[in-house]
């Protein structure tokens, strides 16, 4: 009677994702998911707060921060084919699906309490945890287009939140 060990001493699922046989693919579903679940409270502050106008008047930060914000989305969902797009190890893995998970409970639970009480704190937050899951979700992937794309919509996303954000600020308080 032989025993059959799996790889590396792990249990089945593990040895399957050391085997190499856990592949994003070209399609990502986890982070299909998130990108859905960011959109749904954008979606609902959009149609809630339907005419509000971007008060960010620099046209280069507003092009950076849709730029970064779209190939993001894209990229969190989809694999082109550049740079590698998978994990490391198992912890990585691991960080990748807690630490997401974690980002996106905290981002709704702040888009929850910005729409009971708008403030300068809570928008920037919303600015920076979607910025935070792009790019955590492109370092542990090992996905460089990913990776760049996060840091250039966060650098236009959270400028161009400041911005607006500070004209919230300045209105609360006249």
């Amino acid at each position: 009677m032989s025993i059959s060990v799996p790889i590396g001493g792990a249990d089945g699922p593990t040895s399957i994702f050391l085997a190499g046989k856990l592949d994003m693919g070209w399609l990502n579903v986890f982070g299909l998911v998130m990108v859905i679940l960011m959109l749904i409270p954008n979606i609902i502050y959009a149609v809630k707060f339907r005419g509000e106008e971007n008060r960010c008047k620099n046209q280069v930060m507003n092009i950076i921060e849709q730029t970064g914000r779209y190939a993001s989305m894209f990229l969190m969902i989809f694999n082109i084919g550049i740079g590698s797009l998978g994990f490391a190890s198992i912890r990585g893995f691991l960080i990748y699906q807690v630490g997401n998970s974690i980002l996106m409970l905290a981002y709704w639970i702040t888009w929850l309490l910005f729409f009971i009480k708008r403030s300068y704190g809570k928008t920037m937050a919303l600015a920076i945890i979607p910025t935070a899951i792009f790019l955590l979700s492109g370092i542990l992937l090992r996905y460089i287009p990913l990776s760049i794309a996060a840091v250039i919509f966060g650098i236009g996303h959270i400028y161009v939140t400041n911005e607006n954000a500070k004209s919230l600020k300045q209105h609360i308080n006249t």
